[in-house]
């Protein structure tokens, strides 16, 4: 079919489907008709409806199936093909369904001659609550258009199963016996520790029409709405409050943009001309959104989709004439935020004097929320399942992001303790605070070097609040994450110069961008844009840079012209082997060749590392370290490489302890093999911000750590109480007898010696 004729077919079956919506016959009926309808119109052999009743998807209707097979053929949830879309919330398209891995053969459908399958599911409340499929004899993948067709058609039967009483009651409601405490776990997104009572984000707002009477009506109303919508949007950006300049202001922008996307309206515009109503137009395509963020491992993307969202919501809201929301409604106590996903611009809507956590049920640590909720200063814990089904409106909370737990209606003794370890963080923290202008010696007199890592302007308060030593890592990739096209060269020479002029007369160490793999760029692709099955080890970081090294040439003409009189220390991601350091460093020279030769005012000095993520990089550091300056291991990536284990991975969880031996063994290898070479070792990671492993580091003859701002001064005080030559021979001893558990040896060593490592 061609996409001409698929386009005509998706329009004539919702004609005809708003006929059989009208028409005086039982459900049954319609949806026997339906099946008729799609099929014809799609030139397909068959036509499937399933609905969930008792916990199971019933065959209800078909066209080309055997008929015995209604009501009769019965799959679970997460069984089959059927099962998969609808547990999954997701589209199939396949050019063969035995090829499947989910696949499940039904032998009394007689579906064995089939080949091709394309199923989506039907979506009530964002629930599925059944599901519709396609099949052909021949192998083929479905036009997009025909898939739009289908989802279309699905919010129809939507509507029509809920009225017919077809489907199974909404589960998830709070029961009687959910009156007690419940603790839930997530990702802390913000670190911090809130108190407040639950207020839902979003009413829910039920669409009551699908069919569109009258198009042109329909039409008017969304345009209205697109104006409102971005009207309240670039008053909301207007009206930020929280300082001048910072990735903040950048992602507000390109949340505008959004807004003003074209490509988002028009599929809009086209849904309306397909027969739906404006509401029905909009939940149409922020469906095929969900469903896409469902299919999308690289956070980037996902977060665009959040963005996305969050500006469906609003327009659907505003179209609908449900504009109430929390923020409009306004908070009467501390509160707790709880929503599915936020916008950057909907959280700024909030009293900030009431507003103290954020609670999602999804979220990223790149969430251009999350980027405002730091700015803001206030907690945000993402990726919480069971929220909807644990609590009700106006619950009591205890927010912990730190500890990425929240407590839903505590008891007295929680409140105590929650009080008790909030009033306990304030004085660590005071106690902490005092160590700012504390330089962080040895027992033995050793001076450690103690740097944070950032990758915002706003991270750079963060020296002058804790006393760092400098910024051992500075992740200049956030800025295209956040940005809608590749950052021109003076908006990154301008972010590179704020930070150094922010560093005053600290280190700051550049690491170049690490994009690809898992953080694809929508306007840097690879492949054709085909998936990667291992994005951490695919085509990412320095490996995209030397690549398109133009993407290099410019970073580095915009580090070396913000460096301008000053020490540059630029730091190359992944390096594998020698000759792509070589190389990199190269991008770097001729730039500044080039710079000297326009008698641009260059650095006084540049610096060379590189970050061993590697593990093939150890083998190889006699040849590299005569030419580096520093070297930084960063330890999230190398630990999962070491083990063949992804770190997100829960199941792999056990096998994830940098306090192996194994690691030990290969970090102090990693150490001594660059020894009398003047190179700096620094490890920049999660590792070096706990306790118990920067206690393990510093007995490896680790001395310089790069660590989040608020890990500095527990890490300044564990430094002061350590003495080198003990905790080193001890770790000498170790490595050489392995005991059976090294977190426990060390945790018992520091016991013994009054040292705190929790």
């Amino acid at each position: 079919m061609t996409v001409t004729s698929a386009v005509s077919a998706a329009r004539t079956i919702l004609t005809r489907l708003h006929d059989v919506m009208a028409s005086r016959s039982n459900a049954q009926a319609k949806l026997n008709t339906v099946v008729d309808v799609i099929g014809e119109g799609l030139d397909s052999e068959v036509c499937s409806i399933y609905l969930l009743r008792e916990g199971q998807l019933e065959l209800f209707a078909t066209r080309g199936l055997a008929q015995e097979a209604v009501h009769v053929t019965r799959l679970g949830i997460g069984e089959g093909l059927v099962g998969t879309i609808a547990e999954n919330i997701e589209t199939l398209n396949l050019a063969e369904a035995t090829a499947h891995p989910d696949f499940s053969y039904r032998p009394e459908t007689g579906e064995d001659k089939f080949h091709s399958f394309a199923g989506v599911p039907i979506v009530r409340r964002e629930r599925s609550v059944g599901v519709l499929c396609v099949q052909h004899v021949e192998p083929r993948r479905y036009e997009e258009v025909e898939i739009e067709a289908l989802q279309t058609v699905a919010m129809v039967l939507s509507e029509l199963i809920h009225s017919a009483d077809l489907i199974d009651e909404e589960v998830g409601a709070l029961g009687p016996q959910q009156t007690g405490p419940v603790r839930l776990e997530g990702l802390s997104l913000v670190k911090g520790l809130a108190a407040g009572n639950a207020v839902y984000h979003q009413p829910r707002i039920t669409i009551e029409h699908v069919m569109a009477e009258d198009r042109d009506a329909e039409l008017q109303r969304v345009y209205l709405a697109f104006d409102k919508m971005r009207e309240q949007i670039d008053r909301m950006a207007s009206q930020a409050e929280f300082g001048v300049g910072g990735e903040h202001e950048e992602v507000l922008e390109t949340y505008k943009m959004f807004a003003y996307d074209e490509g988002w309206s028009r599929r809009i515009i086209e849904a309306i001309d397909s027969g739906l109503t404006a509401e029905a137009a909009i939940e149409r395509v922020q469906q095929r959104t969900r469903m896409r963020m469902r299919q999308i491992d690289d956070p980037l993307l996902a977060d665009r989709m959040h963005d996305l969202e969050d500006l469906s919501n609003r327009l659907l809201r505003i179209v609908s004439g449900q504009m109430g929301t929390a923020a409009s409604q306004g908070l009467r106590s501390d509160t707790i935020l709880i929503a599915r996903n936020l916008g950057p611009a909907e959280l700024l809507e909030y009293d900030k004097r009431r507003l103290k956590g954020v609670v999602l049920e999804e979220g990223s640590l790149t969430a251009h929320v999350v980027i405002v909720a730091r700015a803001m200063g206030i907690p945000v814990l993402g990726r919480v399942r069971g929220l909807k089904g644990a609590l009700r409106d106006g619950d009591l909370l205890l927010l912990d992001a730190d500890a990425a737990t929240v407590t839903i209606r505590p008891n007295p003794q929680m409140e105590e303790a929650f009080d008790a370890r909030f009033a306990k963080n304030k004085q660590r923290q005071a106690a902490y605070a005092k160590l700012r202008d504390v330089e962080p010696f040895t027992r033995d007199g050793t001076r450690i070097q103690v740097m944070i890592n950032a990758g915002l302007r706003e991270d750079m308060p963060g020296l002058s609040l804790t006393g760092a030593d400098g910024v051992g890592l500075f992740r200049t990739e956030f800025q295209f994450l956040v940005s809608a096209t590749l950052p021109a060269r003076e908006r990154q020479t301008r972010l590179y110069r704020d930070v150094l002029d922010a560093a005053g007369d600290k280190p700051v160490v550049f690491r170049t961008v690490d994009i690809g793999g898992d953080k694809v760029l929508p306007y840097l692709r690879h492949n054709n844009g085909e998936t990667e099955e291992n994005p951490a080890m695919g085509w990412r970081a320095l490996r995209v840079a030397l690549e398109r090294e133009g993407l290099l040439k410019v970073q580095a003409r915009s580090l070396l012209e913000a460096a301008a009189g000053r020490t540059l220390n630029v730091m190359f991601p992944m390096v594998s082997e020698p000759w792509e350091f070589d190389a990199a460093r190269e991008v770097f020279e001729s730039q500044r060749k080039y710079l000297k030769g326009q008698k641009k005012l260059l650095p006084e000095a540049i610096r060379y590392g590189a970050m061993l993520e590697v593990p093939a990089l150890a083998e190889t550091l006699d040849l590299l370290a005569p030419k580096l300056s520093f070297l930084s291991i960063g330890t999230n990536d190398l630990t999962q490489f070491l083990f063949a284990a992804d770190r997100s991975n829960p199941k792999l969880a056990e096998r994830y302890d940098w306090l192996s031996v194994s690691i030990m063994r290969f970090l102090r290898r990693v150490i001594l093999g660059v020894a009398g070479h003047n190179v700096d070792v620094t490890v920049c990671g999660e590792m070096g911000g706990r306790r118990l492993e920067a206690l393990a580091l510093l007995g490896l003859g680790l001395r310089r750590i790069s660590i989040t701002p608020a890990s500095v001064g527990p890490i300044k005080e564990l430094v002061r109480k350590v003495d080198l030559n003990e905790i080193g021979a001890a770790m000498n001893q170790w490595l050489s007898s392995p005991p059976p558990n090294l977190r426990e040896a060390l945790a018992a060593w520091a016991q013994e010696r009054e040292i705190d490592t929790d």
